[in-house]
């Protein structure tokens, strides 16, 4: 790690955090992830050995700890950062936005975080499956589905001939933009950017389904309220 140089509490900080990846690996635990695959679904560009050597770093800072093989938590120090991340992320939401060119979208990443950030206790306590079509996403990452059972929602990417409660069609971007909090759900449906079939009951609700972005929630609003990342 290159250092400053200086004595400064914000060199000291800024040096060990400011590594490229690192706050976005502390994103993903604050979201809840614990595992090392957890951790890569979340950030799927970075490499297996980069996210090592990242993870080693921040447990030799302690900001994180081991719990198992290749399982981690934050400490005392890790959890401290979660208004920083927060307020980092409300920032670039207001003032340093993403035009969705196509290096910014990732369908893998999108669907990872909807996964993670969906309420299955929304859903009926029968098993519902939503899929997403992305006719503009790279080959082998147009088609997911999205499984709610007994209070847990699991991602697919492969079709096991599920009867689709509600089919969602649109481009990625599109989507993204939902997610981001840039148009609502209802709105891009409303514009016939976002097609819906299937189930209308369960369909109604999909805008309360997708929570969108916790960072997105707190970049529109003023008093930036704790976020639930659960």
């Amino acid at each position: 790690m290159k250092t400053y140089g200086q004595f400064c509490p914000l060199a000291q900080s800024t040096q060990l955090l400011c590594e490229r990846w690192t706050l976005l690996i502390i994103r993903e635990f604050i979201a809840g992830g614990q595992r090392f695959g957890d951790i890569q679904k979340g950030l799927p560009q970075i490499s297996p050995s980069l996210l090592s050597s990242r993870l080693k770093l921040l447990s030799e800072a302690g900001v994180i700890e081991k719990t198992g093989i290749k399982t981690y938590q934050l400490t005392e120090a890790g959890l401290a950062l979660r208004p920083v991340i927060e307020l980092l992320g409300a920032w670039g939401h207001k003032w340093s936005r993403s035009n969705l060119g196509s290096s910014d979208l990732d369908a893998g990443l999108l669907m990872w975080d909807m996964r993670r950030s969906l309420d299955p206790a929304i859903f009926p306590k029968r098993t519902v499956i939503v899929q997403f079509e992305y006719f503009d996403a790279p080959k082998g990452s147009k088609d997911w589905w999205l499984v709610s059972s007994n209070g847990d929602v699991d991602l697919c990417l492969t079709d096991n001939d599920y009867d689709v409660d509600l089919l969602v069609k649109c481009s990625l971007k599109t989507m993204t933009a939902v997610w981001i909090c840039e148009m609502t759900f209802n709105d891009a449906v409303k514009s016939k950017q976002i097609e819906v079939t299937g189930d209308k009951s369960l369909g109604k609700n999909l805008q309360e389904w997708l929570r969108t972005s916790p960072l997105s929630k707190l970049g529109t609003t003023e008093t930036w309220p704790k976020l639930d990342w659960s």
